[in-house]
């Protein structure tokens, strides 16, 4: 048994963190990951081109800037970079391959009862930690949904965490199933590699360039929320035209409320749009079946493919394994509170980077969990 005060469950960008926030105020902590490195998300299951897509300025984790030489707009490996340094800095040493089992609060001794599996030394280690922050993540697992006869199909099937570069699709038929920036992006990349790409678009988007966006979040700040949302609907419109005849309808909210009431983000168009306009990428409607390599879409539609990428996002898994979270988590292991006021749950249990509020809701959610755990200690 070992004895700790403050037990992080994650070594994401979340969790490192929230580990740079304590050591800013001299408190203990353990961070446990169950993969062999830090950011595997970022590492591992990322496509090659990605970048982020909000300026810097809105994607920095507490206490420590980007480069003064670096983008507006980070790339994967530069970010992958600045975590490395921060780990660096704050002498942040997390225990790799160490899965967390279980967490339960033990009413009696006042504390979370941990139990972990050790997967380099194959045994179980048991934790005791006063306070317990969940920085497993919003995207721990691949959501692939139901769909009628994906099991007939013969082609590859993927999902977008596998997906690295269109350069092995080159003349093959490809579905992205998936409109979300990942979507959107992974049809661009197979569309630019010769790859007869086709999109399917099942809910209403959305869409803008990286320098709306940022200047919405700019905007935010000093104007009502509605008000952006029209001024930047009105420049997109503008920019873009009428989507709809290309299969792409506006939700009636607008992008930041969106983002505000759901989690769900705006498209940023990497140059998506244009090929859809060109007919180079193909939008299509909802699967209703998948008999064999032929895939049948509402209003009639159907093709034939050689593989599907699925960018249809990922879950929480936290629900697995915290056991006294019902007052924090819902169902999905995510927060029943909007943010800002989502982070705290009873018993010292916290969340970080679960609001969908991407790198800006993590800097903020890791400040006030430290801030917080220190005003705890010295009550």
């Amino acid at each position: 048994m070992e004895e700790v005060e403050v037990l992080i469950v994650g070594a994401g960008p979340a969790g490192l963190a929230t580990a740079a926030c304590l050591t800013q105020f001299c408190i203990p902590f353990v961070i446990l990951e169950r993969e062999n490195c830090s950011a595997s998300l970022w590492r591992n299951r990322t496509y090659d081109r990605l970048k982020i897509h909000l300026a810097k300025e809105f994607c920095e984790l507490p206490h420590m800037s980007y480069p003064v030489d670096a983008p507006t707009y980070i790339p994967k490996n530069t970010f992958i970079k600045y975590l490395d340094d921060y780990i660096e800095c704050f002498d942040i040493q997390p225990r790799y391959l160490t899965v967390v089992e279980s967490a339960t609060y033990d009413i009696d001794g006042k504390c979370w009862s941990v139990i972990a599996r050790d997967k380099v030394k194959c045994r179980i280690v048991n934790y005791m930690a006063k306070f317990l922050v969940v920085a497993s993540g919003e995207n721990s697992a691949e959501h692939i949904p139901t769909v009628p006869g994906l099991e007939t199909f013969p082609g590859v099937v993927i999902h977008s965490s596998s997906y690295k570069s269109g350069i092995t699709y080159c003349g093959r038929n490809v579905l992205v199933i998936g409109s979300g920036n990942s979507g959107m992006e992974i049809a661009y990349d197979l569309a630019s590699h010769d790859a007869n790409t086709s999109i399917v678009v099942r809910s209403p988007i959305h869409v803008m360039t990286k320098e709306l966006i940022r200047l919405g979040m700019t905007l935010v700040r000093y104007l009502p929320m509605k008000m952006v949302d029209d001024l930047l609907v009105m420049v997109s419109n503008f920019k873009f035209g009428d989507l709809s005849r290309h299969g792409i309808t506006r939700p009636k909210k607008g992008p930041f409320v969106l983002k505000s009431e759901i989690g769900r983000s705006a498209v940023i168009d990497v140059g998506t749009v244009g090929l859809i306009k060109e007919r180079k990428i193909k939008v299509q409607g909802r699967i209703t079946k998948i008999k064999g390599k032929t895939i049948e879409f509402q209003g009639g539609n159907e093709g034939s493919f050689d593989a599907i990428v699925f960018a249809t996002g990922y879950k929480s898994t936290s629900n697995m394994w915290l056991k006294n979270g019902e007052d924090m988590l819902n169902s999905e292991g995510l927060p029943k509170k909007k943010f800002p006021n989502h982070w705290k749950g009873g018993n010292g249990v916290y969340c970080v980077g679960l609001a969908r509020m991407g790198l800006l809701g993590i800097a903020i959610d890791a400040k006030n969990i430290a801030s917080d755990i220190r005003d705890s200690m010295s009550d």
